[in-house]
């Protein structure tokens, strides 16, 4: 994708992820993201950071085993760059956050998630 980008193809790359996400299907996941992505998750400070089909992968199986769930709130693209904000509960729980993607050849390449504190 160039810079000039409308962002239309970033969107829909982030919607196949987002889809897959909303299933908890890790393997659909896997298929929408490049061999090198990069996740980063909220952990406390400043995340934990994930490189690779393998790690993000694990990452992915230990999150959906939880019985959390997310609404997404707003989906906005700038180029090749996504911004999703979502909401995620549990029991009498919540927190909010966004994510910040980065796509590539119709891939998501990075997912980095922050949550206000």
């Amino acid at each position: 994708m160039t810079p000039h980008s409308d962002g239309a193809a970033a969107l829909a790359a982030v919607a196949r992820f987002n889809d897959a996400f909303d299933r908890r299907d890790v393997d659909a996941v896997m298929a929408a993201m490049t061999v090198d992505c990069v996740f980063e998750d909220t952990a406390p400070p400043d995340g934990t950071r994930h490189v690779g089909q393998d790690a993000v992968r694990v990452a992915w199986e230990k999150l959906f085993s939880g019985a959390g769930t997310f609404t997404t709130e707003e989906v906005f693209a700038a180029g090749d760059r996504v911004v999703a904000r979502w909401r995620y509960e549990w029991g009498d729980g919540h927190v909010r956050g966004v994510d910040v993607f980065t796509v590539r050849d119709g891939l998501v390449a990075e997912k980095l998630a922050y949550v206000k504190g």
